[in-house]
């Protein structure tokens, strides 16, 4: 009798030992380290189909038990989860009821157009990238944020901004928000100012100026010719303004048929600043806009040395023996790649 009592406290502790193996021991099988995605308004059964999906568990009676313990059913939360490798059971429930999803980072570079902002926010959030789009060209959508269609990129401040999955275009935005009015305190709106400009103007030359050059020692020169170009009334005439009229970024040379697209981002044909950015400019480059140095100069064009600087000057005369430089030393070269091609 004894004996068999200490045969039955054996097996109720192996078994006990077994049930709490199953609940608290390594049961996630995911040496590819994926993250579980929970659609917004996705059911249980959703949930289960995608740890199926992703072969994360092998079995689910222990965990159909404990989701009913923790009553899970009934409150699948959204989200990005990650899932360790050898994750137990319970802190697998346990993460999935409490909502414990990971942070996402949309980091924003240099972005040209809403299209393009659009197609990374699909990329890293739950938002589809037409519904983001439709957001960006909805002027009720944007209303609340003191931009309208053309203007919205002005809000986007290249940066890191941390968000979770599930985050709305609404919650996007106002995280831009809070970024733009931490940049624009009351020393850069004094600049600003003094310039004539409001800060959405500035934001919209700088994009040009980024466009125009990637030498941080030019850049101040360059917005200080377009600012020269504005209090005189004459054309911005910014080639990148073209570039952009026609969405064809890989254009190297502006030619005079594409001098008159119809757009309202030719500043060829239209007077003063377009009606928004031209794409996403740095810190750097708004802030040597703001810092634009006093000067006379009207005109630039790139040195013929292609060195990626540019030759400044006052007069039209002056500018066009620059030019007239530039545009032999660019035939030239373009020639000799010709020639280069045509041997191999």
């Amino acid at each position: 009798m004894r004996r068999a009592i200490s045969y039955l406290i054996i097996l109720i502790v192996i078994a006990a030992g077994l049930i709490l193996w199953k609940v608290f021991g390594p049961a996630v099988n995911n040496p590819k380290h994926k993250f579980l995605y929970i659609p917004s308004h996705a059911t249980f059964a959703q949930l289960k189909d995608s740890l199926k999906k992703n072969e994360l568990i092998s079995s689910f009676y222990v965990f159909d038990k404990l989701a009913g313990y923790a009553k899970l059913p009934e409150n699948v939360k959204p989200g990005k989860y990650k899932v360790g490798n050898g994750m137990s059971i319970y802190r697998l429930v346990r993460n999935l009821r409490s909502g414990r999803q990971e942070s996402v980072n949309l980091v924003i570079t240099k972005i040209r157009t809403k299209e393009d902002l659009a197609g990374k926010i699909g990329r890293y959030l739950e938002i589809d990238s037409l519904r983001a789009l439709e957001f960006l060209n909805n002027n009720d959508s944007l209303k609340k944020f003191k931009v309208d269609t053309n203007t919205v990129l002005t809000d986007v401040f290249p940066d890191t901004y941390t968000y979770f999955w599930t985050a709305s275009m609404n919650k996007v935005f106002e995280k831009f928000i809070r970024e733009k009015e931490k940049f624009w305190n009351d020393a850069r709106l004094k600049l600003a100012s003094e310039h004539n400009l409001t800060p959405e103007q500035v934001y919209t030359l700088a994009s040009i100026v980024e466009e125009e050059t990637n030498k941080d020692n030019d850049k101040g020169k360059i917005a200080s010719v377009y600012i020269n170009r504005l209090k005189k009334g004459m054309p911005l005439a910014a080639d990148p303004t073209i570039k952009f009229a026609v969405k064809d970024f890989s254009i190297k040379r502006i030619y005079h048929n594409l001098l008159g697209v119809s757009s309202p981002f030719n500043t060829y044909r239209n007077p003063g600043l377009p009606p928004g950015p031209i794409c996403t400019p740095s810190i750097k480059t708004i802030d040597a806009v703001l810092n634009a140095p006093q000067t006379n100069f009207l005109y630039f064009v790139a040195k013929p040395d292609f060195s990626g600087y540019s030759n400044f000057s006052e007069t039209y005369a002056e500018h066009l023996t620059n030019a007239k430089a530039y545009q032999k030393a660019l035939d030239s070269l373009e020639k000799m790649q010709q020639q280069k091609s045509d041997i191999e």
